[in-house]
């Protein structure tokens, strides 16, 4: 961890009744940053490889882990990164036997450090979505002015409401998401939002997906024809379609 935060904060968005009876999404007062909300009392770091660390951050409410893709010495590092996150069960793997690992490996190589974050409490919205916000922090502390979040499942719904409060992230990638907790989708406004679901999915059905896209008013969501929950059978298809798609949304086009 860096020994100086940036004055990154995180936004609270709520929902507000207009005149009418109509209901909308209001930005209000900045809320403290993550690190800070988080209540670190210590943290300890180890390198697993020459460029992936391992990274835990301990708090009076549990232990989040970090594996953090750097940019490996030689490598010129660019001004993004992307952070990752797994499911109502945690996770650092992600879908599709491990494309979190894949990504990490690969981006962190064209200087872009990617970090997989491991939930101090799983299925608890709120204090994942802190967490995740934590990570995004560490990665804005280091150096990115352009972050994607991406999740799984429960968090899929994550990376959204973490791409809502926080102006560092320019985009959302989720791979089979839930739409509870996506309510506050309207409030991307119009940042890039990507959605991968299987069509075969035997937890959350495809149309999951499509209410967040419509419920954001945007967002291309890529059907993974013949696939189930964890989209074992679509990496190829997912990968193909994030090389095209992350270029832009990080800005190194």
């Amino acid at each position: 961890m860096s020994d100086t935060q940036s004055e990154i904060t995180m936004r609270l968005i709520v929902e507000i009744e207009w005149p009418g009876g109509c209901h909308g999404l209001c930005r209000v007062l900045p809320v403290e940053p993550p690190l800070h909300a988080l209540g670190v009392i210590a943290s300890q770091s180890v390198m697993i490889t020459p460029s992936l660390r391992h990274v835990e951050l301990f708090t009076m409410r549990g232990l989040v882990t970090v594996l953090w893709h750097h940019v490996p010495a030689g490598r010129e590092a660019r001004p993004a990164a992307i952070v990752a996150c797994g499911g109502a069960m945690g996770g650092l793997l992600g879908p599709a036997d491990g494309l979190y690992q894949g990504l990490g490996d690969v981006w962190a190589e064209r200087g872009v450090p990617v970090l997989r974050v491991s939930y101090r409490r799983p299925n608890d919205m709120d204090a994942c979505c802190l967490d995740v916000a934590a990570a995004v922090q560490l990665a804005a502390d280091s150096g990115a002015q352009r972050v994607v979040v991406m999740g799984h499942s429960f968090g899929g719904a994550v990376a959204v409401r973490v791409a809502v409060v926080m102006d560092e992230v320019v985009g959302a990638v989720t791979f089979a998401t839930q739409s509870a907790g996506c309510e506050v989708a309207p409030g991307l406004r119009g940042r890039p939002l990507l959605l991968f679901h299987g069509d075969n999915d035997e937890i959350l059905p495809l149309d999951s997906s499509r209410i967040v896209a419509a419920m954001a008013g945007h967002g291309d969501v890529e059907v993974c024809a013949g696939d189930g929950h964890l989209l074992a059978k679509s990496g190829p298809k997912m990968w193909d379609r994030l090389e095209g798609w992350l270029p832009e949304v990080l800005g190194l086009n």
